[in-house]
């Protein structure tokens, strides 16, 4: 059974960082994607960054892009999302989800496409 696990979340006052986990188990290979996914109150699930089994990162959502990244650590069968410069916008659940495939869905997927596994989420909020 595929499980995901994220951890991390916390209180963090603007201009912090923090950085959340994903704990992935059950695959049976190393080809995966996992991305990462956000959702405010009152708002959509909105599709962040993606990291492909080969390392390769896809970002969704320009509002992260250049202050957010990702990363694995295969060893530990985690996944890393690294946040920084948080803004109150950034206020929400996150979460982390994967696909048995190699690639991470197209850019103009929004990042959830074929995302078969979800975890429960953690929650971010970022105080002003």
């Amino acid at each position: 059974e595929v499980q995901l696990v994220e951890s991390g979340g916390g209180l963090v006052q603007a201009g912090g960082s923090l950085r959340l986990s994903c704990a992935v188990s059950g695959f049976t290979g190393d080809e995966y994607a996992i991305g990462w996914f956000r959702q405010a109150p009152g708002k959509e699930r909105e599709g962040l960054l993606c990291i492909s089994s080969n390392n390769y990162i896809t970002y969704y959502a320009r509002s992260v892009k250049g202050r957010w990244t990702i990363s694995s650590d295969n060893a530990k069968n985690t996944v890393y999302l690294q946040t920084d410069s948080l803004k109150p916008e950034d206020t929400a659940v996150y979460y982390c989800a994967a696909r048995e495939f190699w690639m991470c869905p197209a850019v103009g997927s929004g990042g959830d496409h074929d995302m078969a596994y979800w975890g429960k989420g953690t929650l971010v909020t970022v105080s002003s």
